[in-house]
């Protein structure tokens, strides 16, 4: 067993988990990131429930969200992605895993600053192009230079994605590990920040 996980004890938990009140853990990050795999294991090491947004998104249009960008355009697909995000927020606590653009509407951010807690999964171009060339199902990369495509969304998102209130580094390393410095991420944020109106700290 990871040492890391070890220095979690469940009292921890609790004390995030009030903290956290009814609040969203919302990552957010560039595609590849892993906001969908680190996102479930931080779930289940808190047992939170766990909501993918780009799998709702497919679930209430019926279409994979390729179909989406190729139907309706880039345009159409982020006024649903907000529509959807905006009433998953509503059902806090939870772990939500955002697509890569979400949360470069302004709209969106401010929803969710308003509801949960943003943990940026930040990743090296490298890292992230060895993942999504796994995958042909990014709309964004039907490109001569998915690279370059990458590149580019890097410099224009990652200041954005910078203003999150967390930014954990991710690399090539086991889920649970990158899933526990997320958590410690979290207790750190939450021992920092002033307490919510109307919650008592002990």
């Amino acid at each position: 067993m990871n040492a890391q996980l070890k220095d979690h004890p469940v009292g921890d938990h609790a004390a995030l988990l009030e903290r956290l009140g009814g609040q969203s853990v919302v990552f957010v990050g560039l595609m590849g990131a892993g906001k969908t795999a680190i996102g479930r294991k931080v779930a289940t090491m808190l047992s939170l429930p766990f909501i993918d947004s780009d799998h709702e998104i497919e679930t209430v249009s019926r279409m994979t969200i390729p179909e989406l960008f190729e139907h309706y355009g880039e345009a159409e697909f982020r006024a649903l992605e907000q529509r959807v995000i905006l009433r998953l927020l509503e059902g806090g606590p939870q772990v939500l895993s955002t697509g890569g653009g979400a949360f470069m509407n302004a709209q969106t951010r401010g929803e969710i600053a308003s509801h949960g807690v943003t943990v940026w999964l930040k990743a090296e171009l490298d890292l992230l192009m060895e993942r999504v060339s796994k995958k042909q199902n990014r709309p964004l990369l039907k490109n001569p230079d998915p690279r370059g495509v990458l590149e580019r969304l890097m410099g224009e998102r990652y200041p954005v994605y910078a203003t999150a209130d967390i930014t954990v580094q991710t690399r090539d390393e086991r889920k649970e590990v990158i899933a526990a410095e997320v958590i410690e991420a979290l207790q750190r944020h939450f021992a920092a920040a002033p307490p919510v109106a109307g919650q008592v700290t002990p």
